[in-house]
């Protein structure tokens, strides 16, 4: 993932150094949620760096490695200097203890994972109103072994002596656990107090300020040339329609290309709400065949991704010379996008991230070499849960602001398989069952994603004293925060009940329904 470029004119009140953890966004995400403003950057960013952009703190990320390890990522040594109230999660407690003389103990059957009490050794403003005993959570092969000159104790668990540290005259802490993550019950008081009560910063990073400074960037960027839309109706490319419209007006084209993935009454919707109800220019382009065309004999989901994400470019180009030119293509990037499709392991070379793909998105890694567009993203930083922000601060209506989130390719990567318009029929009208009756039970705004999936393989039933050999439908229904890390829904039983015999009843070519219970990790929310 490429780290954030510094905008000297907009300063974070707080840096996260990147060690390679997957947490590293969330805890800029949960310092956000303080209302201050914060970024991801390189742990290779220098003190003069750091020094030149001038935050009121630093928080150093976890990673995987041990600080022993050869090539372990070290940060600059001189931030220690700086003055600045630094915080050390997990590796990044464990760097400062190494790195200012304090010893680690390396991994020796003292590991520990998962929830843990935590008890107070000292009385701190880390600690205030934290509950003592309460729960966080913890992930650590190595723990600290001997403290460097000037710190001390704060808490402890029982498996890990030094769990919580500080130097209270450097304004130096470190905590062995993760205070972002959900788990960990008094985690998000712990940020708040290191926010407030150490670094002293102020509340002003807010969804308003936010949608000025946006909408102020793509004044500038663009200027006075056309920007071309990919609406597809869910909350990202809505609330970014209603953010360009705020920002240009009438040089935004949003563009809806029926690929033929769409969900049922999907398209009907889409121009009924945008075109005709708040009147934001909204071009239909009928492209179902020569999608479906394109996936015959297709079978492998990320070869299904890349023509799709392909191909949607391609009717873009084609139809932006009929109704352009269009110098910029818009687009509602988000930062699980970013995530997912580069990784989370740094190069011990370069200190970047390196790019484990697990699949690739249209809209950000799929792009062809030749486009012919600019691109504008300012929802790039920004999580699901900030964007629905976001669309109820531009006046979107709340039947958008909480829709479930949608692939771009669409039902073709709920299809497993093979793709036409057979199945597509099918699992569309399965899943529109699987959403209505969520609906009707009132726990629609409490799932984060419900919808169905469609198996490339048979199985025998009996239907009408008949035998049948037919398709299975999985059910799918998670709950998260953000989309990076998702639980299965515990849906009641009478509800998956009627799910299950409105779809096999209704639904021609289904004659079994099964449910998914994964989480992620260790699986994706998608199947594809």
């Amino acid at each position: 993932m490429p780290y954030h470029k510094f905008d000297y004119q907009q300063k974070p009140a707080i840096v996260i150094l990147d060690f390679g953890s997957q947490y590293s966004e969330l805890i800029a995400r949960r310092v956000r949620e303080t209302e201050v403003y914060s970024l991801v950057m390189s742990y290779r960013t220098s003190a003069d760096e750091l020094r030149k952009i001038a935050p009121k703190g630093i928080i150093l990320s976890g990673g995987p490695n041990s600080v022993y390890t050869d090539n372990a990522p070290m940060c600059d040594a001189a931030i220690w200097e700086l003055g600045i109230p630094i915080l050390g999660v997990c590796y990044g407690m464990q760097l400062m203890v190494h790195q200012l003389g304090g010893s680690v103990d390396i991994a020796s059957g003292k590991a520990e994972y998962g929830k843990a009490p935590l008890y107070f050794d000292e009385t701190n403003g880390l600690l205030k109103d934290v509950v003592n005993g309460c729960t966080m959570w913890m992930s650590h092969g190595d723990s600290v072994k001997e403290l460097p000159s000037s710190f001390i104790r704060l808490a402890h668990t029982s498996n890990t002596l030094e769990a919580a540290i500080a130097s209270p005259s450097r304004s130096l802490y470190g905590v062995q656990f993760h205070p972002e993550v959900v788990h960990s019950t008094n985690g998000m008081q712990l940020i708040k107090n290191f926010v407030y009560e150490i670094c002293n910063c102020k509340p002003d990073w807010t969804t308003r300020r936010f949608i000025d400074e946006a909408v102020e960037d793509v004044r500038n960027k663009v200027g006075q040339k056309k920007v071309l839309l990919a609406l597809s109706g869910g909350v990202d490319s809505s609330t970014l329609a209603f953010l360009l419209n705020k920002a240009i007006g009438g040089q935004l084209t949003c563009m809806f290309i029926d690929q033929g993935f769409m969900r049922k009454g999907e398209p009907e919707f889409l121009m009924e709400f945008f075109d005709k109800k708040f009147h934001i220019n909204v071009e239909y382009i009928n492209a179902r065949e020569r999608f479906i065309g394109k996936l015959k004999g297709i079978t492998d989901p990320e070869e299904k991704r890349k023509i799709i994400g392909a191909e949607f470019i391609r009717v873009f180009e084609e139809e932006s010379s009929r109704l352009g030119p269009f110098d910029y293509l818009a687009q509602g990037t988000l930062y699980p996008d970013v995530i997912e499709s580069a990784g989370t392991n740094l190069d011990p070379k370069t200190g970047e991230r390196v790019a484990v793909k697990i699949k690739s998105h249209h809209n950000v890694g799929g792009l062809p070499k030749d486009l012919q567009f600019k691109l504008v993203e300012p929802l790039r930083q920004l999580f699901k849960d900030e964007v629905r922000k976001v669309g109820r601060s531009l006046g979107l209506p709340e039947e958008i602001v909480r829709r479930h989130p949608f692939p771009g390719p669409g039902l073709a990567i709920r299809i497993l398989g093979e793709v036409n318009s057979q199945k597509l029929n099918c699992l569309r009208d399965a899943d529109f069952i699987v959403r209505e009756e969520i609906r009707n039970a009132g726990l629609y705004n409490d799932i984060w994603q419900a919808f169905a999936v469609l198996l490339p393989v048979c199985s025998v039933g009996v239907m009408g004293d008949q035998r049948t050999y037919e398709w299975p439908i999985v059910v799918r229904c998670v709950s998260s925060e953000d989309g990076m890390t998702a639980d299965w829904s515990r849906l009641p039983h009478d509800l998956l009940e009627c799910i299950s015999n409105r779809i096999v009843n209704e639904v021609k070519g289904v004659n079994r329904v099964v449910l998914d219970i994964t989480s992620k990790p260790p699986g994706t929310i998608e199947w594809e």
